[in-house]
């Protein structure tokens, strides 16, 4: 049995909420960037693929750092996809780079994982604070979603990489959001769906409990013995159970 926590740490993205594959592509943001550059659409399609290719690979060696942070949306936008555009079309894009990125990181697929909205209240009954951590390009549009789906009003605060600065599995992501919600660190789970950055980043922050909730990114990951979480739950409903045996549902 884990300790009773007196907060929760969540992720986003394969905790509260499903996220399928995206198009590195999509025609809405090609559309907008043809608009804005005046490039043609076929251009930015392949340039898109292979920035989003690097970019990936660019975050996977930041996580093996000890102190991972994460890019600027403009430092995003040139490192990774306009560098080779000409400087009229890439400074169009420096202009609107934050909204662009939201366009980019948004999902018409995202939809709230099962059981999701059930533990939250639970934990909200319990009287226990609850905080978003997450790694993302645009924090603004996961807060939106959650406001869609009518979650937003469950959390004390919400941490994005993309504007707190650094990433998971930097621990400082974690501690700061237990500072925001004033607890201490070693008195919260942290759940999330990556050993690799979040069980790691749950461990180096001192978190109480790190809850693993399996995603098809979790299966995806290569093995990491020394990241075992302390639970294993399939979705909200096992978050559920485990806060019922601690007493708090």
């Amino acid at each position: 049995m884990l300790r009773t926590p007196r907060a929760l740490l969540l992720d986003f993205g394969g905790v509260l909420a499903d996220s399928p594959p995206r198009s590195p592509a999509p025609p809405e943001l090609v559309e907008r960037l043809a608009r804005l550059t005046d490039l043609p659409a076929d251009r930015i399609t392949r340039d898109l693929i292979d920035g989003d290719r690097a970019y990936a690979a660019w975050r996977d060696d930041e996580s093996d750092r000890e102190e991972p942070v994460e890019l600027p949306h403009a430092q995003v936008w040139a490192r990774f996809f306009t560098g080779g555009w000409p400087p009229a079309a890439a400074a169009a894009v420096a202009r609107e780079a934050t909204p662009l990125a939201y366009v980019w990181t948004w999902r018409d697929a995202w939809a709230v994982r099962p059981g999701i909205p059930e533990a939250l209240a639970a934990a909200a009954r319990a009287g226990l604070p609850l905080a978003v951590v997450s790694n993302t390009t645009c924090g603004a549009a996961h807060r939106d979603f959650l406001a869609a789906a009518d979650l937003d009003g469950f959390f004390a605060a919400q941490l994005y990489s993309d504007e707190a600065g650094p990433r998971k599995p930097n621990p400082e992501l974690a501690r700061r959001a237990a500072h925001a919600v004033d607890v201490p660190t070693g008195e919260c789970w942290f759940v999330g769906d990556s050993r690799h950055r979040d069980v790691a980043c749950a461990r180096r922050a001192g978190i109480g409990a790190a809850v693993l909730m399996r995603s098809p990114r979790t299966d995806r990951e290569p093995a990491a013995p020394d990241l075992e979480p302390d639970a294993l739950v399939e979705d909200g409903h096992g978050l559920l159970t485990l806060l019922r045996d601690a007493g708090l549902a």
